[in-house]
């Protein structure tokens, strides 16, 4: 047995940390919870007010103009249709304004992020650490900071999905920047092009692909979380999963998994489709 004498606890100051953050700057966290909640409510409102067939139409055609092949748009469209007949609908639609919200706030810092490692070595050094916390620690862990700090409900659902979903996207965007062939940049340099036109112009359209691969990523990574965050008062499809291990209704848990499933493939299918690039799809049509 280890010396009880060596024995180091972090939980104390990590306890007074976070005791510290909700009685000097709960106000902050309210604020910020404010913002994202009304937020998701919009997009929950639009998803959920909007006619069914609209929906369908919107997914199709993003689906097509993603991948301009007839075989996939039509599958998506089938699976669309599927949760539906299951009556899932309103359950996806809860799911995906969560999972909306959250890859937007994951967009929003992901990628500014990912920039700014690409460019600084020290910023590199720094963040690919807790880049890997992020991705190593269980995801149940998240969830205890987001209740302290901002209770229960949908909002500490999408903090706590946001943390470990974001990682992939600085990744692959740092990635995606510095894979950028140097002559190019040179090229861009040598004809007068500042480092912000260098990064508008030429860094950020090349890594395109890759910086969609990340948000791909994210996004699955961000669906991977729709159980756990129902535990929190995510409404949807995790809710309905977690009914059913409750309830031992193998059928129920089955339906809103498999709804879960379906959403996961349409979201990654347009985002490839999206991220590949246009020679590609002339080659494939």
């Amino acid at each position: 047995m280890f010396p009880e004498s060596l024995h180091i606890s972090i939980r104390g100051p990590i306890n007074d940390f976070v005791r510290m953050l909700v009685v000097d700057y709960g106000f902050v966290f309210k604020a910020v919870s404010n913002v994202i909640l009304q937020g998701i409510l919009v997009i929950e409102q639009i998803l959920r007010g909007l006619p069914w067939w609209v929906v369908f139409l919107v997914f199709t055609g993003l689906a097509w103009q993603a991948t301009r092949r007839i075989a996939p748009t039509v599958m998506i469209a089938a699976m669309l249709l599927v949760v539906g007949v299951l009556g899932l609908w309103d359950l996806t639609m809860q799911t995906l304004a969560l999972m909306l919200m959250a890859t937007l706030v994951s967009v929003v810092i992901g990628i500014p992020v990912g920039i700014w490692v690409a460019k600084s070595r020290i910023m590199r050094g720094i963040t690919l650490p807790v880049l890997d916390v992020m991705q190593t620690m269980p995801s149940f862990v998240y969830l205890i900071p987001a209740i302290m700090l901002f209770g229960l409900g949908k909002v500490p659902a999408v903090l706590a999905t946001i943390i470990y979903a974001v990682p992939p996207l600085i990744r692959l965007t740092d990635l995606g920047i510095r894979q950028v062939d140097r002559e190019v940049i040179e090229a861009a340099q040598a004809f007068g092009g500042s480092p912000r036109q260098i990064l508008f112009g030429v860094e950020l359209p090349l890594a395109t692909p890759t910086i969609m691969a990340g948000l791909n990523q994210t996004i699955m990574m961000a669906l991977s979380m729709v159980v756990v965050a129902s535990m929190i008062g995510a409404r949807g499809l995790g809710e309905q999963v977690l009914n059913g291990i409750q309830t031992l209704d193998v059928g129920k848990g089955l339906e809103a998994g498999l709804g879960i499933v379906i959403l996961a493939i349409v979201l990654d299918r347009i985002t490839q489709g999206f991220g590949r690039p246009r020679n590609e799809d002339a080659r494939h049509g």
